[in-house]
């Protein structure tokens, strides 16, 4: 099916609009058209492929990027423009952000936000750099199409929530496939399986014959902690538990997460049934995995909230102050023993949000406890791994094949 340009929806929503919010209001037998137009923005995104990091008439569009404003947002089509609508009349100043294709290895060259406010300014154009893909990595930034089941129910809570996943398995199996499971992040309250920056990766695990299982999980402020990580842990057990219907290997389960998943991830990892969360569904199955990439993810929240102006934070693990001894009790570091899993931690030098100390925590507690770990620190790369002030090294092609050969390593 033949797509049609962005800028030709917006035009279609325009004229929609103005017709059918035009009404007639009939005051003292008077009539007054008065029109109720709701707010468009819309989002370019370029290729900046003679690398001159400016936007220049020669610069295709890109497909797929997702454009975001306002809470709202929309991926690219073909034209590389997508159109966002804000319902009624908004005339305040909306911060407008783009993020490249997940898994396609393009990376933001600039801007990192638009300030958009109508009617003076309702466009952004966003320029991205294509992958830098050498010899040794292009077969892992190729996207390959994969056998995707979505919203499979791997648990159901006891408040009758039903917890899903999208699987993502490679197309040819002749043997029982190694398992990664993804969880998102968002700051323990939104985010959702199928965005965030561990799906980076998933072309290339796919392609390496991994099964990737990417869940949601329950958000707060509606449900605080111990959900979150019991919901990850039922997860695990659940892939087990159904090894033979996924035709995966149980024995070779691994784990990656960014932000808040990567806390989670890491909590997963460190701790074990002694730890109380293994509530639930297949609770005969072990919640253990065989080797954890964290991302920019929180590792001692009594840190990390002593050093941040947001409290925020403590009522989502339901601590009464930076004090209360739950901080610790949902802290990776707590639990490390010599018989954890093989950690790799990635995390950004211009991190604002989780500051890298926290990962740094996380490495030292680690090694002297003998575990298996490598932290790799990303220049120039703020939360997420978004560029500031130049190109991050390693790339996110490095980063990507880094990753699978991390997984290789310790599944295969």
């Amino acid at each position: 099916m033949k797509k049609i340009p962005g800028l030709v929806i917006l035009a279609l929503f325009l004229l929609t609009t103005l017709a059918c919010n035009l009404t007639t209001l009939r005051n003292s037998g008077s009539a007054t058209p008065v029109i109720l137009a709701d707010t468009f923005f819309s989002g370019h995104a370029y290729i900046d492929t003679n690398g001159n990091g400016e936007l220049d008439a020669s610069d295709p569009p890109l497909e797929g990027a997702r454009f975001t404003c306002a809470g709202f947002g929309g991926e690219t089509g073909a034209d590389g423009v997508a159109v966002v609508v804000i319902p009624g009349g908004w005339d305040k100043p909306v911060e407008a952000q783009m993020t490249p294709p997940s898994g396609s290895g393009y990376t933001l060259v600039s801007p990192t936000v638009v300030t958009l406010q109508s009617p003076t300014k309702t466009r952004a154009d966003f320029l991205f750099a294509p992958p830098l893909v050498t010899p040794t990595n292009q077969a892992d930034l190729i996207p390959t199409p994969s056998p995707l089941q979505i919203d499979l129910t791997y648990c159901t809570t006891s408040d009758g929530v039903k917890l899903t996943m999208d699987l993502y398995q490679p197309r040819k199996m002749t043997a029982p496939a190694p398992a990664v499971l993804y969880v998102h992040g968002g700051g323990w309250t939104g985010g959702d399986k199928s965005d965030g920056a561990g799906l980076l990766f998933k072309e290339a695990l796919v392609r390496r014959g991994y099964s990737m299982a990417a869940i949601n999980y329950r958000l707060a402020p509606k449900y605080t902690f111990p959900a979150q990580i019991e919901d990850v842990k039922c997860a695990v057990r659940h892939l087990r538990a159904n090894a033979a219907k996924y035709n995966i290997d149980p024995e070779r389960i691994g784990a990656i997460g960014g932000s808040a998943g990567g806390h989670l991830v890491s909590l997963l990892g460190a701790s074990d049934k002694e730890a109380g969360w293994d509530s639930g569904e297949n609770s005969d199955q072990s919640s253990r995995v065989q080797a954890v990439v964290d991302m920019f993810g929180p590792s001692d929240l009594k840190v990390m909230q002593a050093g941040s102006s947001r409290r925020f934070g403590l009522l989502i693990f339901n601590a009464s102050s930076l004090d209360d001894p739950l901080l610790q009790t949902y802290s990776p570091v707590t639990y490390i023993t010599p018989d954890d899993p093989p950690f790799l931690i990635l995390h950004g030098d211009r991190d604002e949000v989780v500051p890298l100390e926290q990962s740094q925590i996380l490495y030292d507690k680690l090694e002297a406890a003998g575990v298996p770990v490598e932290l790799v620190v990303v220049k120039n790369a703020g939360h997420g791994f978004r560029p500031v002030d130049g190109d991050i090294q390693p790339s996110l092609p490095e980063l990507v094949k880094m990753v699978a050969d991390f997984f290789d390593k310790y599944l295969k």
